[in-house]
This record gives structure tokens, sequence and C-alpha cells, in this order.
């Protein structure tokens, strides 16, 4: 297995003000009790099915809890031609850190 690509949470909120592509590999359940505003929810199972839905052509950073499923979303991504990038410390550690975050079901 390659080296990972990840960025820390402190280089997340410095390259979030460029809007940049953020997809939320956890579960339903995760995504609507708290996420970073703006970020695509694509569940880890999910991922081989909604490979198309993933921009080519730019940098993605993909999240999740703390960082496990993500990097192996990241891994599959790579290992299809998608330049993406792991978050560590994940969606926790954004909130622990007390980073903002949203609630509820994704408007469509």
């Amino acid at each position: 297995m390659s080296e990972i690509p990840e960025i820390d949470l402190d280089e997340l909120e410095r390259r979030i003000v460029a809007n940049p592509v953020i997809i939320d590999v956890r579960e339903e359940d995760e995504f609507i009790e708290a996420r970073i505003d703006g970020v695509i929810h694509i569940a880890l199972g999910t991922v081989p099915e909604r490979l198309a839905e993933i921009p080519t052509g730019e940098s993605v950073l993909v999240i999740c809890a703390l960082g496990g499923r993500s990097a192996r979303a990241v891994e599959f991504m790579r290992a299809n031609g998608i330049d993406a990038t792991n978050i560590a410390g994940g969606t926790l550690g954004w909130i622990e850190s007390g980073r903002p975050v949203i609630s509820g079901p994704a408007s469509a």
C-alpha cells in the first residue's frame, strides 16, 4: 500500500476559505448529527458506485469521524485516478477543537 496523502485540521482550516471539494464518507446518521458546512456526503460503502459523482481534474479532500474510513476512501479514489487527500483528525477532531459545524439532513 502506498502512502496516503493527508492534511491536518489546521491545514483544512486554512484551505476551507478557498471552498475546496470535501467529501464526507461517514454514515448518514453521523452526517446528520454534525458536519462541516458544504461537504458532499458519499458514505464509504457507496464510494465505488458513486465514483462518477466525485469531481476529477481538481483535488478533493476526504473526511470521516477520525481519519480511518477516509484514508480507505482516499486509497480507492487515488487508485481510480482521483486526486484525493485524507483529513487526519476528522470531524470529531474538528468539533473538539471548537470549529463550526452544522446539523440536520442535507438540503437538496
